[in-house]
């Protein structure tokens, strides 16, 4: 397992959604060997978004191929029923959604409980101040710049203040967590999310679709 990086530290997380998953094996060690520094879970029930991806046994599998850092992230409607199965599959990082439908500080509670790190999601269309009763539990806050629930999608330029907000919030309560950004990042929209503070950059087609992911990678971390 890699260690968390500071939050002053580039993170990049290629996405697996966007990955071949009929050799998902070999795209795991290829990101790996590419220089990921975390690998991104989509899990996505059908009902919180429109699309359905993968559950625990997804996550245990991908644990058992690496031992890379596995930020998983719940796009689920009861992130709290599921909780303690993706807590025993492996997950180094688990995020849910304030928009769920559950006790947010509970969750919370119960993952850092668990051992594991916590992160909190928003949407594009959530206001940032949804999230500020949990910012001194999370460990990491996931800014989506798209609509959550499938890949590919155009970045949303407008989520730019919000990160930049979520940023001077952390530096005014003397806080430590990630800001993560999720969707259409590649090495233009990294650099602009890098201006404004955030440092965990998911990115899944740009990496596991590009012709050469090792390049696509030390673009996105050098954006």
């Amino acid at each position: 397992m890699i260690v968390k990086k500071n939050f002053h530290d580039r993170v990049i997380a290629p996405s697996l959604l966007a990955a071949d998953f009929s050799r998902i094996g070999d795209e795991v060690r290829r990101a790996v060997d590419a220089g990921a520094d975390w690998m991104h879970l989509d899990v996505m029930d059908g009902h919180f978004v429109d699309n359905i991806s993968f559950g625990p046994g997804g996550v245990r599998t991908v644990d058992q191929i690496s031992g890379i850092f596995l930020d998983v992230h719940l796009m689920i409607s009861r992130p709290d029923h599921y909780l303690q199965r993706f807590i025993e599959a492996g997950s180094d990082l688990i995020t849910v959604h304030v928009e769920a439908d559950h006790d947010v500080a509970e969750t919370l509670r119960r993952i850092r409980g668990a051992g594991r790190q916590a992160g909190i999601a928003l949407n594009p269309a959530t206001p940032l101040s949804t999230v500020e009763p949990f910012l001194d539990q999370i460990d990491l806050l996931l800014c989506m710049t798209v609509v959550p629930g499938f890949g590919g999608q155009a970045f949303m330029p407008e989520v730019l203040e919000k990160i930049s907000a979520a940023v001077r919030i952390r530096e005014t309560k003397n806080l430590s967590f990630h800001v993560e950004v999720d969707g259409g990042i590649d090495a233009v929209t990294a650099a602009r999310c890098a201006a404004v503070g955030a440092n965990v950059m998911v990115a899944g087609s740009s990496t596991f679709r590009a012709p050469d992911m090792g390049a696509a990678i030390t673009a996105i971390r050098n954006a």
